[in-house]
């Protein structure tokens, strides 16, 4: 049985997008949200498997104890909307394109309906999802497959292993880029999906692609080529472009900027010193630091 969280709104802790699957043994995987809600769902779809031949079912939940009806049990308001649906023969063709979609680190479209599940390897849509409903004979949950965000990591040292081993548990492609070849942290690096080496931080201007939602942290050997890599990619219109350093370096590059005439309105886009101040001292603490800073500009936008 495939749960999937078609729409949500408010506090709700299962968001849209949010899915599982569990089989008549119990296993399963994903969440749509934990708590008793879920445990609840995950019940009543071992139950369907067993005991009903429907093939679907959509409800919705209100996470509000004085609701008037379909209350989950969960007190943090808002409501999700939840799809249960027994996976058919007939979606194997569907189900094997996805796996090769995302064992290939491409996107796609996945739609879900009445008919059964569809999978489109040619069509990427510009939102990441799109819920319909008329009725439950007339819906369509529309959801654009595979890595949703882009992250550019410049530098390929002890903090950027760390940071490309968090950011590689969420939902990011993460490419790697430095100009030192044979470098160990790189070699260590198995959570960035491309490692790619450079001849000079200057052609980051070709390499890294403008986006909605592309992110940069710039972390590098030194304050040349830092410089280097801020100058390549000044002018692009990222989501997000982070710095690593000292207050010190920060206030020398950005003043350098200043006096060649690069205006504020430019430089405030840059996120430096980079990550959140909770006083961080290692890689990881460092990593942890810009995680969260990437993670309040991505859902902020939301």
């Amino acid at each position: 049985m495939l749960l999937y969280v078609l729409e949500s709104h408010g506090s709700s802790p299962g968001r849209q997008g949010f899915l599982m699957a569990v089989n008549t043994l119990g296993e399963m995987e994903g969440s749509i949200g934990g708590g008793i809600m879920e445990h609840k769902f995950v019940e009543m779809a071992k139950e369907k498997l067993n005991y009903s031949t429907s093939e679907l079912s959509i409800r919705t939940q209100y996470h509000d104890k004085t609701a008037a009806h379909n209350q989950s049990g969960m007190i943090c308001s808002g409501d999700q909307t939840i799809l249960l649906y027994r996976v058919q023969a007939v979606d194997v063709t569907a189900i094997n394109a996805i796996i090769t979609c995302l064992e290939q680190n491409r996107n796609g479209l996945i739609e879900l309906s009445p008919s059964g599940i569809h999978f489109f390897a040619d069509q990427v849509p510009e939102t990441n999802y799109r819920f319909t409903m008329e009725s439950e004979e007339n819906w369509s949950y529309q959801e654009r497959l595979g890595y949703k965000n882009q992250l550019s990591i410049i530098g390929g040292g002890h903090c950027a292993l760390a940071l490309s081993r968090i950011m590689g548990t969420m939902d990011f492609y993460i490419r790697l880029f430095d100009d030192r070849p044979d470098l160990y942290t790189a070699g260590l690096n198995d959570a960035a999906h491309e490692k790619i080496e450079v001849s000079s931080y200057n052609d980051l201007t070709n390499l890294i692609q403008p986006g909605e939602h592309h992110y940069v942290v710039i972390m590098t050997f030194g304050y040349r080529t830092d410089d280097l890599a801020i100058r390549a990619l000044l002018d692009k219109q990222l989501t997000y472009i982070g710095v690593l350093g000292s207050k010190t370096k920060i206030e020398k590059l950005f003043n350098d900027y200043r006096t060649e005439g690069i205006d504020d309105e430019t430089l405030s886009r840059i996120h430096a010193p980079i990550g959140l101040p909770i006083h961080s001292q290692t890689p990881e603490e460092i990593a942890i630091s810009i995680a969260g800073e990437i993670i309040r500009v991505k859902n902020s936008k939301h």
